[in-house]
């Protein structure tokens, strides 16, 4: 008997789905404010093909050297420090981003509080930009499939790409 419930038990586990985040968007609205806007990887690719942007991104130097949007600026995330480059540039747009989008949006706001006025998210990150067949660069500036996952649980969110951990 005692087996029997060990059983149901175990296939209860196993085949009811967790509490698990299912898309990056449940994830974005669980870690963010909101108090950012986003834009969309489609609208970031337009606006950097046809006008002026700013790109940083806020995650790690291992992460930027494995890939990063081209012309993006690593401004990182544990030691973020206003970049000097964009003191003049309070009136500009500017796009940050990291793996999905959580350290990007606090990167964000931290420019906000320092008078840029035009900053926004970008939704997905590095992740939903390659997701999108949009190109990234390594660290010579060289097209890569690579992108850094940031761990193997992140990893999930993308397929076409070649994971760094």
């Amino acid at each position: 008997m005692a087996k029997y419930y060990l059983l149901i038990l175990f296939s209860f586990l196993v085949l009811t789905p967790g509490k698990s985040q299912n898309s990056i968007g449940e994830i974005l609205r669980k870690y963010n404010s909101g108090n950012v806007a986003y834009i969309s990887a489609e609208e970031l690719r337009m606006h950097q093909l046809n006008s002026k942007v700013m790109i940083l991104d806020a995650r790690e130097k291992e992460e930027y050297e494995v890939s990063h949007i081209p012309g993006a600026i690593l401004v990182g995330y544990n030691d973020f420090k206003l970049p000097a480059l964009i003191t003049d540039l309070k009136n500009e747009r500017i796009v940050v981003y990291c793996s999905i989008g959580v350290r990007s949006e606090d990167i964000a706001e931290k420019l906000i509080k320092a008078g840029y006025r035009n900053v926004e998210n970008l939704y997905g990150g590095i992740f939903d930009w390659k997701i999108k067949d949009f190109p990234v660069v390594d660290i010579t500036g060289k097209s890569t499939q690579k992108v850094h996952a940031y761990s193997r649980h992140w990893s999930k969110w993308f397929s076409n790409a070649e994971k760094i951990y």
